[in-house]
């Protein structure tokens, strides 16, 4: 039986080689409905690796709180909706608020305060900007943040609000390139802050940077949001900015004031303030509860804004989700077509080649050896169609990935999807010509012209 196969699969070869202009046009339905399958698994792969790593990026089950700074007298003057709403007092957003929801809401699993400062860093007679976050260890937790060396803060550090430091990996790099920073002082501002750890790496792509209005974490300096407060800069303390601002709104706006006064106040004590929930079905329930509470203490001026990145997020993976397996039927059609395409040709290879079939049929091939030499050939078609697409879908999938700057993932399951439904749709549409070219009656197919 294997000799009997090998044999019809040497002739089919035979046929295949002898018409190869036609053969390789059969088989460019499925060379490009594989490639484009395998650019497509590709491209979504990447797009959903993209988005879980967005999701790593700002945490799981969070709850943004993001302070509204106040506007400028010309934005005001611009918009008189809002006029009446700037005039009124708010405390914005604090600590006590924070204290608040983890007093009143129930199941919340952490809440992050941060503190984000533009500053500057000296060491060694290298200077470059950089960030300052003061922050609790909760937040590298929720940001699922890992320590490459050293530790987190201590309860003392955040009691005391002790001069201590965890950098990112970026900042060691910079400044500790030939040295272990782990106890080293460095100059963050005008105070000197002493490196208790090192954070690892996180790959952090531009987009991701842009989509997500997040930093390069590796190049932030963190801090006890103690330290920050006591040693650098704490807004929730009354200064003459605050008085004037007051006096503002007392004198209803028409109280003028010398042009420094006119750009934008920020009031808020804290910069960021993460909430994350234990129940992902509660996460738009506790950001409603969140809101009221916060409109409240705040006197109803609602100078904050409510994110849920999570839930846009996985709306977004959703909706490219949908997109891609639209984009996979339409490869899919291809190989369809393809497969039609193979059925077609051979059916008129049939036609052309009764004389032969009637020959082999005459000189004792059985009915069988026909339907495999047929099959045959539709499969080799179909199988080395196949291979080429492989290559074409890799190199298609690599040069979109490097001018589109869209991130691709190419994976062997996909390879093996594509190169299967590519020799099945050969041997599916191979058997009907086949089965028509056994069916001959040998001494017609003699006579035919």
């Amino acid at each position: 039986m294997i000799q009997k196969i090998l044999l019809n699969f040497y002739i089919a070869l035979e046929a295949v080689i002898a018409n190869k202009i036609r053969s390789l046009l059969t088989a460019l339905g499925i060379i490009f409905g594989v490639a484009a399958v395998i650019a497509m698994l590709a491209i979504g792969s990447g797009a959903q690796q993209e988005i879980l790593e967005q999701i790593k990026l700002v945490g799981v089950n969070n709850i943004v709180v993001n302070p509204v700074v106040e506007q400028s007298e010309e934005e005001v003057a611009a918009d008189p909706d809002k006029a009446s709403q700037q005039r009124k007092f708010s405390t914005g957003l604090t600590l006590l608020d924070m204290q608040s929801i983890q007093d009143v809401i129930p199941g919340i699993k952490a809440v992050s305060p941060e503190i984000l400062i533009e500053t500057y860093i000296i060491k060694d007679g290298l200077r470059r900007t950089a960030k300052l976050v003061g922050v609790e260890n909760d937040y590298f937790s929720i940001s699922s943040f890992e320590l490459a060396t050293g530790r987190y803060f201590s309860k003392t550090h955040l009691i005391k609000g002790e001069p201590v430091c965890i950098i990112g990996s970026g900042i060691a790099a910079k400044f500790f390139s030939r040295e272990e920073p782990l106890g080293k002082n460095i100059k963050v501002g005008r105070h000197w802050l002493k490196v208790v750890g090192v954070l690892k790496e996180r790959n952090i792509s531009t987009k991701s940077i842009d989509n997500l209005g997040i930093r390069d974490y590796n190049m932030d300096v963190y801090t006890p949001l103690k330290t920050v407060l006591i040693r650098y800069k704490n807004r929730s303390l009354v200064t003459e900015a605050m008085i004037k601002r007051q006096s503002k709104s007392i004198d209803n706006g028409e109280q003028k004031h010398s042009s420094e006064n006119k750009g934008p106040t920020n009031y808020h004590q804290l910069d960021r303030l993460v909430v994350q929930v234990a129940e992902t079905n509660t996460i738009s329930p506790a950001a409603e509860v969140i809101s009221r509470l916060l409109k409240r203490r705040h006197y109803d001026v609602v100078d904050y804004e409510i994110q849920i990145p999570e839930l846009l997020l996985k709306q977004q993976q959703r909706t490219k989700s949908i997109f891609n397996f639209v984009l996979g039927a339409i490869a899919g059609i291809s190989l369809l077509v393809g497969g039609i395409g193979i059925m077609n040709i051979m059916l008129a290879s049939v036609m052309e080649r009764i004389k032969e079939i009637g020959l082999r049929l005459s000189l004792g091939a059985k009915k069988l050896d026909i339907v495999l030499q047929f099959l045959c050939e539709a499969v080799m078609i179909s199988v080395s169609g196949g291979l080429i697409g492989i290559f074409l879908g890799i190199t298609l999938a690599t040069v979109v990935s490097q001018v589109a700057d869209i991130p691709t993932i190419i994976t062997i399951p996909s390879i093996i999807l594509s190169f299967g439904v590519a020799a099945t749709v050969g041997l599916i549409f191979g058997i009907t010509p086949a089965r028509r070219a056994a069916s001959q009656d040998p001494i017609t197919s003699l006579r035919h012209e």
